[in-house]
């Protein structure tokens, strides 16, 4: 908020004590104290104003839509360097700066997207080089339920230290951790 004084004052002269300036200083500068020992104890400083989710980073979350713009910086201001088409898709958290989050795709490219733009659906993508075992069971000599490509797309029902259980297509089964990305190598997923 600008506040006008009609008299012409010099910027290193104090204001008239009776002008609506300095009452405007004096509160601000009681706002200022009050609120100041209650940021320097979280950290202090610009970064303690800036709004955080509170939960861990980096963390795995998923595009929302089929259209999600990744920037070069936390705004909207920034230049979109990629454009994501595939709604649902894992990426990696690994920042965030007020509405902003900068995320990280399976091939290793960052940028900052908006968090509305963001899911906290759990979704993973096959990878390696040949088709990826889905088994009935968390067992290795369970019968199949199918094979998966390197690329395609699930959602991750649970997750424990060895194995996942996924739905890809409308077929749930379980898959051996070491083949997908959009699950930490310790990360259990209830």
């Amino acid at each position: 908020m600008r506040i006008e004084n009609k008299k012409k004052v010099n910027s290193w002269m104090p204001a008239p004590k009776n002008s609506l300036w300095a009452g405007m200083t004096v509160f601000l500068i009681l706002l200022a104290s009050f609120s100041f020992p209650v940021c320097a104890a979280e950290g202090g400083g610009l970064s303690s104003a800036i709004k955080r989710t509170g939960l861990p980073v980096p963390r795995f979350a998923s595009l929302r839509s089929d259209e999600v713009n990744m920037r070069s910086g936390p705004g909207p201001r920034y230049p979109v360097e990629w454009v994501y088409k595939r709604k649902s898709m894992p990426v990696e958290i690994t920042a965030e700066f007020d509405t902003w989050r900068r995320i990280r795709d399976i091939q290793g490219t960052e940028g900052w997207v908006h968090q509305a733009t963001l899911s906290g659906k759990r979704t993973v993508l096959v990878i390696g080089k040949t088709m990826q075992p889905v088994f009935r069971k968390n067992e290795p000599d369970s019968t199949l339920r199918g094979q998966a490509e390197p690329g395609v797309q699930g959602k991750a029902i649970r997750c424990d230290e060895q194995w996942c259980k996924v739905e890809m297509d409308g077929v749930k089964g379980y898959m051996k951790r070491e083949s997908l990305w959009g699950v930490y190598p310790n990360e259990k997923i209830d």
